[in-house]
């Protein structure tokens, strides 16, 4: 835990930029000077005339001008609703969807697209790119840890592979941090909550010479946990994050920037237990089901109500890592373009303890994933605007390697609770305690690739803007879990198919618990992505467009284990993913209205998507997680809306919607839903709780995508009047931020059982601040106490258990800024 006393200087996102880094054609070098407009997400208070200036076509331009469907959330707002990581960023952009049970196994999709649902595979990537001042971050992870200094965020929606390449498939995450400046300027913000919460900020920029320029900024988050244990008698899925930023600016003439930045975050909170939910029938014998093992050992949850929000979870929890790297970027002024080369190395280093058995009995006391990742980038592209025409090309190169040493370790109450309990062995708890995987998993990933897109303005109206990228991936991963069990002797064996011991009944039990595993899978593969943009100015403020967008995702290799055949051999076929195909059609309309006192953004589409990729489990106990497999046909479709209007300074309001149908269009071979599970293989299935053989596989065709409500909304309005307070002038202030979510599937296979009732959050705030930078205000996050699931899961074994994550509760509190 990191206790010390947080202070924080921040400086304004209005003023960070300096004139001459914000007049540039390639925006990966300047943040914009104003996040919030009638066009913006969010409310703040800037100036109605005020404009929002976006990179997302790797330049810089006014969000309006830009034919495709954005989201832009300016750092203020970002503040103000206490939006400071990814999750929360979701409540303000309804078409964003996020999930995490602990930071690997986190996911970013939109419209229903990105990452398979489910746990993380090192062997996969993303579908929605996360971008960091232009350096791409490969691992959903970062998206669980403060945001850091940021000037303003880009929710780009649908594919951006011509630009940002192979893993944006459903979009991309464009975040820009505030730069340094050649003037001195910060601000402070301080905020205490409810909850133990406490959040401090910090930044400081200026200049150390007349060429050269530096940024410095901290923040650091703490908060007591939501869940009481009462086997340990901590509160658990606490916060404790704590993050670090330094920029230096050279700057040798007008021509030529020279940005050197340097991050470095930790968290180490106790976190991440999912805790009981319900129970229900499978198809599993029902002295197999979860009751009857329940009873068999006398054990009893502390609470069935998960909103008492008390779990006795008895294995270590921490969610400790790191994240961290470097980056230089160039940008040279040539006269008819610009040239910008940006080349960074990050990592992430993983250290968890998680609890998989999700009870009180020691049935798996270990199930880690240790990890070290290592990322490298190079990335250079030329800019340059005509009057007739506008390009961008580039060069990608990208290499990341992985490192992973898992263990799993069976405990006491493993016999009775995984082994048949018709068996003697079941009643010896020394058959399955101390059982161990250990596992040793690696990835070297690298891609290249070359990319171009131009404007073409063919009338003052009328703009076609084509796009291609051609990339390369070569994937070399290695699975190896070696087992270790304790044989009918007493003596610690390996757990082999074949050996001495391998018809030793103990080592067969083990065998069906914890299955020894090794292959190494590669993948390799070139891909071509393009892409066709068509856009109109109906008039001076109303902009029509339509596109169309071939890409793909890359193919993957499975590095969580895959099935075996009956002589324990891996089915090597199993070892690699194809990759996804996207064909994808979109229209849209972009308006301001009232002399630009309102916007309204319209959009629909369609991505139709060949060899899904989709995380599957092959009912095999011995296999640890789910492994990948490829759904045939897949299809998301909707219509988007952003509707804001400032009338004056006084008042503003936004709200945003979304529908989207997301559904599996062909996947004949599913792996079955919970009540359908568990009985063997081969004949149809019984009622649920009738036991009886099930399916191997479910045709689940037509039904929904996990994760993905049918309608999700946010909205807020924020007024204010001029007021003295304090002695100062100023404007008191009061605002309302919410969001709205129908209910959505949180299990691969939809299942009656994990079913995420819909929800609608309400934050509150009120406050007072002046011109001269002083803010005061109190907030209420989820002011009326809605009870609801961030999502919900099934553990292995398919005993019945269903387990989630409740949300937050209300929590409340009062911030402090002060600018100079």
């Amino acid at each position: 835990m990191h206790s010390f006393v947080r202070f924080s200087l921040l400086a304004s996102s209005a003023l960070i930029a300096a004139p001459a880094l914000a007049a540039t054609d390639d925006g990966a070098a300047a943040a914009p000077a104003v996040q919030q407009s009638p066009s913006s997400v969010g409310t703040g208070a800037t100036d109605e005339s005020e404009e929002i200036l976006v990179t997302a076509r790797r330049r810089q331009e006014t969000s309006q001008a830009v034919p495709l469907a954005i989201s832009v959330v300016g750092g203020e707002h970002i503040d103000n609703t206490g939006a400071f990581n990814v999750g929360r960023l979701q409540q303000l952009t309804p078409t964003l969807q996020f999930y995490t049970s602990n930071p690997r196994n986190s996911a970013a999709n939109i419209r229903g697209l990105g990452a398979p649902f489910g746990l993380t595979n090192d062997g996969i990537e993303q579908g929605v790119g996360i971008y960091v001042d232009d350096v791409y971050y490969s691992r959903a992870a970062s998206s669980t840890f403060d945001f850091l200094d940021v000037a303003q965020i880009e929710v780009l929606r649908g594919p951006q592979g011509t630009l940002y390449g192979k893993n944006t498939t459903a979009g991309a995450i464009n975040i820009t941090s505030r730069q340094p400046s050649f003037d001195f300027q910060g601000r402070a913000e301080v905020t205490i909550g409810n909850l133990a919460f406490k959040q401090a900020k910090a930044a400081v920029s200026g200049p150390l010479s007349s060429t050269l320029a530096a940024r410095v900024a901290v923040s650091a988050t703490s908060r007591k946990g939501t869940l009481f244990n009462v086997t340990t008698g901590n509160w658990i899925n606490e916060q404790d994050n704590l993050g670090l930023r330094a920029q230096l600016l050279w700057r040798p003439g007008d021509a030529i920037d020279v940005t050197l930045a340097g991050d470095y975050s930790v968290q180490d909170p106790e976190c991440c237990a999912q805790i009981y939910v319900r129970t229900g029938a499978t198809q599993r014998a029902l002295n197999r089901q979860y009751a009857a093992l329940a009873a068999a050992q006398g054990y009893a949850v502390p609470s069935t109500n998960p909103f008492d929000r008390i779990t006795d979870v008895d294995a270590d929890l921490n969610a400790g890592n790191t994240i961290g790297g470097v980056s230089l970027r160039v940008k040279w002024d040539t006269g008819p373009g610009t040239l910008t080369s940006i080349t960074a190395w990050r990592f992430w280093d993983w250290k968890p303890a998680n609890d998989r058995d999700f009870t009180g009995l020691p049935i798996t006391t270990k199930s880690n994933n240790p990890s070290q990742q290592h990322q490298y980038t190079h990335e250079l592209r030329y800019s340059q605007s005509g009057e007739h025409f506008d390009f961008v090309a580039g060069l990608f190169g990208f290499h990341q390697t992985v490192r992973t040493q898992g263990v799993q370790e069976q405990g006491a109450a493993a016999s009775r609770w995984l082994l048949n309990p018709s068996s003697a062995l079941a009643a010896n708890p020394a058959v399955l305690n101390h059982l161990t995987a250990n596992n040793d998993i690696r990835l070297d990933n690298t891609s290249v690739a070359a990319f171009g897109q131009v404007s073409v303005k063919l009338t003052d109206a009328l703009t076609i803007q084509p796009g291609v990228r051609i990339n390369y991936d070569k994937k070399k991963g290695l699975y190896s879990s070696v087992v270790t069990g304790t044989a009918s002797d007493g003596t610690r064996q390996p757990v082999l198919f074949s050996g001495p011991y391998s018809t030793d009944p103990w080592i067969v039990a083990q065998r069906g618990v914890l299955a020894p595993q090794r292959f190494e899978p590669q993948f390799s593969a070139w891909n071509f992505s393009y892409d066709l943009n068509v856009s109109y100015k109906l008039a001076r403020d109303v902009l029509a467009y339509a596109a169309y967008a071939r890409t793909f995702k890359s193919g993957g290799i499975n590095l969580n284990g895959v099935p075996s055949d009956a002589a324990g051999n891996p089915l090597l076929a199993a070892g690699t993913v194809r990759p996804e195909a996207l064909d994808h059609f979109e229209l849209g309309i972009k308006t301001q209205l009232w002399d630009r006192k309102a916007t309204f953004n319209l959009s629909a589409f369609r991505t139709d998507i060949r060899d899904f990729q989709a995380l599957v489990t092959n009912g095999q106990l011995g296999v640890l997680r789910g492994y990948l497999a490829n759904a045939e046909k897949v299809r998301s479709q909707g219509i988007e809306w952003d509707l804001s209007i400032r009338p004056s300074k006084r008042f503003n309001a936004y709200v945003n919607g979304t529908w989207t149908d997301a559904t599996y269009r062909r996947f004949v071979d599913a792996p079955c839903p919970p009540e359908l599970s568990g009985g063997g293989a081969g004949t149809p299935a019984a009622a649920p709780g009738v036991p009886g053989n099930s399916p191997a596989n479910c045709d689940i065709s037509g039904q929904r995508l996990p994760g993905v409500s049918k309608w999700s909304f946010s909205f807020g309005a924020e007024a204010n009047t001029p007021v003295s307070l304090l002695g100062k002038d100023g404007e008191l202030y009061a605002g309302v931020d919410g969001n709205t979510r129908t209910a959505f599937s949180s299990n691969p296979s939809p299942s009656a059982y994990t079913w995420v009732p819909g929800y609608t959050l309400t934050n509150l705030r009120l406050g007072f601040r002046t011109a001269g930078g002083l803010n005061i205000y109190g907030w209420v996050r989820n002011a009326f106490g809605v009870d609801y699931f961030e999502q919900l899961a099934v553990p292995s074994g398919n005993t019945g258990l269903i387990v989630g994550s409740p949300g937050d509760p209300r929590t409340w509190g009062g911030t402090i800024k002060i600018e100079f």
